[in-house]
């Protein structure tokens, strides 16, 4: 069988491209370049938190004063300078809704994600990249009733020794109706698992489906920008 190369999907990032003009200020000259302004922490782009990205009591993992860790007009301590070279693991996907969507609001618990994993015949192990489904695509409307993840969720992840999180189910945006945001408060800010935001699991689902297999090379490669609270990337599973 032929390797199979299936993106988990990336939302395109939010930001403007402005061209240069070269020669002549009236027109465009043979040249065109630009300059990119991106806002990597947007509800509608694919994008990995670093550690930094979110403090909790004043600290940022692992127990790093925020002080400390921005010291310098940078993020000097826990940044995206960790994901420069690339993250290579292996990944298991978990979709918790085959062949439809999860219901409205609804919240994922670690019965959740067990009942997937005796379903698809796969066990999450230390050090995997989880890919979780549950078919919401969250660029479309940040602000909907899309699922969220509860606390016993993350405390199975962390039972499991998962290295970092990925999926289409994340946590609501802050508004005051809104869930304590365990992914990012818990998970990635007392835990140290990066997580990647607005995932679009559809195409990794089909694939899985077709072949019968939920585990995979997973690949992430990103721009070499250090000291940042995050970075856009492009996910792929390798069959």
């Amino acid at each position: 069988m032929a390797r199979r190369f299936p993106r988990i999907r990336r939302h395109g990032a939010t930001g403007c491209a402005v061209p240069d003009r070269v020669g002549d200020p009236n027109r465009l000259g043979p040249a065109a370049p630009d300059h990119e302004l991106i806002n990597v922490h947007h509800a509608r782009s694919t994008h990995i938190d670093a550690l930094a990205h979110i403090p909790v009591d004043n600290t940022v993992y692992p127990g790093i004063s925020v002080a400390d860790a921005t010291a310098g007009a940078t993020v000097g301590r826990s940044s995206s300078s960790a994901f420069v070279d690339g993250i290579v693991t292996r990944g298991v996907f978990l979709d918790l809704a085959p062949r439809g969507r999860l219901p409205e609001n609804h919240v994922v618990t670690a019965d959740d994600l067990a009942a997937a994993e005796r379903r698809q015949g796969v066990r999450v192990e230390s050090g995997d990249a989880l890919v979780v489904r549950g078919g919401w695509v969250a660029a479309d409307d940040p602000f909907g009733p899309l699922p969220t993840t509860s606390l016993s969720a993350v405390e199975w992840m962390a039972e499991r020794e998962v290295c970092l999180y990925a999926g289409d189910i994340g946590d609501k945006l802050p508004e005051p109706s809104a869930a304590a945001p365990v992914l990012h408060n818990t998970a990635l800010a007392q835990l140290g698992m990066p997580l990647i935001d607005c995932v679009n699991a559809a195409e990794l689902a089909q694939v899985c489906a077709e072949i019968e297999r939920c585990s995979f090379l997973f690949a992430l490669g990103t721009i070499p920008v250090r000291g940042a609270t995050g970075l856009p990337v492009n996910p792929l599973a390798i069959f």
